[in-house]
């Protein structure tokens, strides 16, 4: 597992440790997450789905990318829920929840998980894997997230990407940008 720096889950100041295999649950919630980017391309939306799940274990809210649809480039599914978490979840159970999402967070998404202080992110697909994707010459911003969360004093759990759903993951920006 990796934490970045400060309080709440983890050693403070540990920014770097052995990354903890996902689990068979955190799989299925991930296989959610891929259903619901799929929908947000069927309706003509970037493929990205998330989930929110509490403490225990129950999904509170899940959402899909919106940007196209709703004419906002910050309709993304994790900067939602990260909003939601923090208006409906006292500290401590943001502390207690997971993130879960198709593709690892872009730098506003983590800024906003980091603020809203929900304690874990599991992602199927990584930041760099997708950037292997874009086409050249468009516009990326390469910052992952353990970056983003390590420049906080805040410790945020970080998994992924999963390797048993890496094809399944692709697969969702074939010919995206073609």
């Amino acid at each position: 597992m990796i934490f970045a720096s400060g309080t709440g889950f983890g050693p403070p100041g540990r920014l770097a440790g052995t990354v903890r295999a996902v689990t068979p649950t955190d799989v299925q919630h991930l296989r959610r997450c891929i259903e619901l980017a799929r929908s947000a391309r069927a309706r003509g939306d970037e493929p990205f789905g998330s989930l929110l799940v509490g403490p225990d274990g129950t999904v509170l809210a899940e959402h899909l990318n919106a940007v196209v649809t709703a004419r906002d480039c910050t309709a993304h599914p994790e900067l939602t829920l990260a909003r939601w978490a923090f208006a409906n979840l006292d500290a401590d159970a943001r502390a207690a929840s997971t993130i879960y999402t198709s593709t690892e967070h872009c730098a506003m998404c983590a800024g906003a998980h980091y603020w809203a202080g929900v304690g874990r992110l599991v992602f199927a697909f990584s930041s760099e894997q997708l950037t292997a994707l874009v086409p050249p010459g468009a516009p990326t911003l390469n910052l992952s997230t353990r970056e983003v969360f390590s420049r906080g004093t805040r410790s945020i759990a970080v998994e992924g990407p999963c390797a048993e759903l890496a094809e399944e993951s692709q697969a969702l920006f074939a010919d995206l940008w073609g």
